[in-house]
């Protein structure tokens, strides 16, 4: 187990909560992590993003040596909390802000992997004032003739599948536009791929990173908040019931777009293999959840690794790297 610079058992600070809509996910997160790093011994926190926070990091009887960063929404991954940790010159887990920020923002995202060779669902990305000054029946009635249906519609920043919508007839994407900017003021509006959904989870926690096997998810309609963290409703399968190229696929097209979008210790890349076997990039995450039903720790227990170890590892090299300026 690290020290620290007196020589006492490294202090891990393991940061959720914040505001966003997914508070409640980024608590049970942080909780089970705490847990896990405490069961392998380490000297173990946890804190809000609040006023206190700042003053939590300062003072030296509180400063931990290190951050896990597992917010989610706005502030905990579009790279702002990150750009904290480095002007309060503390090692932290995950990607760094500039990255961070790409990958949050989806439009961006699949553009930088499309480049990179990737796959990914014709879209168009447009913003609630569109609508309201071009007319919010013109605009729909342009997309529907422009897009062949299905078409999926989503916030452009956001997690946990809030303010997402499968449109399969005409009459559905007044309602998916109206739920899509409850929660963000612009809309990704893409074609839906009917195929397999996926998710595949890196964890670097060394020289090479470990890319944990694809997890299948079967749902009944869309892959949704309700979905992903009610019990019951949604069927997980590790590996993913794929052929054995395919799954090898969809690993390498996770590195590729970790890699793509400079990545770095912890990343979910979600797919859809389509009726040919192609890996259509869909979102990434640099902060997955870490909940009992998350996919993540899912894929990582199937694999036979031990989430004390693991997470350990991922200390261990925040520690030895330490800040990033």
């Amino acid at each position: 187990m690290a020290a620290n610079a007196s020589g006492q058992s490294a202090k891990v600070l393991v940061l959720c909560g914040g505001l966003s809509h997914e508070r409640d996910i980024s608590m049970t997160s942080g909780r089970r992590v705490a847990g896990y790093l405490e069961e392998a011994g380490w000297d173990v926190s946890t804190h809000d993003m609040d006023g206190n926070l700042l003053d939590y990091l300062s003072d030296e009887d509180t400063r931990p040596d290190v951050v896990w960063p597992l917010l989610h929404g706005a502030n905990g991954e579009d790279g702002s909390i990150r750009n904290i940790l480095e002007l309060a010159h503390l090692p932290y887990i995950g990607t760094r802000p500039v990255p961070a920020r790409t990958a949050w923002s989806k439009p961006v995202a699949k553009n930088v992997v499309a480049r990179a060779g990737l796959s990914t669902p014709k879209s168009v990305t447009l913003p609630e004032s569109m609508f309201m000054e071009l007319g919010a029946q013109k605009v729909m009635k342009l997309l529907i003739d422009s897009f062949e249906l299905p078409l999926f519609i989503k916030p452009t920043m956001g997690g946990s599948a809030l303010g997402c919508s499968l449109v399969s007839t005409p009459s559905e994407i007044a309602q998916a536009m109206v739920t899509c900017f409850a929660y963000g003021q612009v809309a990704l509006i893409e074609r839906a791929i009917i195929g397999t959904e996926v998710s595949v989870s890196i964890i670097d926690t060394g020289d090479e990173p470990l890319v944990l096997p694809p997890i299948e998810i079967e749902t009944a309609g869309i892959y949704d908040y309700e979905a992903r963290y009610t019990p019951g409703p949604t069927k997980y399968y590790v590996p993913a019931r794929l052929d054995e190229a395919t799954l090898k696929l969809a690993q390498d097209k996770a590195l590729e777009a970790h890699h793509a979008l400079g990545l770095e210790d912890i990343s979910r890349t979600d797919f859809i293999i389509d009726s040919e076997g192609i890996p259509q990039f869909l979102e990434v995450n640099v902060a997955p959840g870490m909940t009992e039903s998350s996919l993540l720790p899912q894929a990582a227990v199937a694999d036979g690794h031990s989430l004390p170890e693991l997470y350990s590892a991922l200390v261990e090299k925040a520690l030895a790297r330490g800040p990033r300026k």
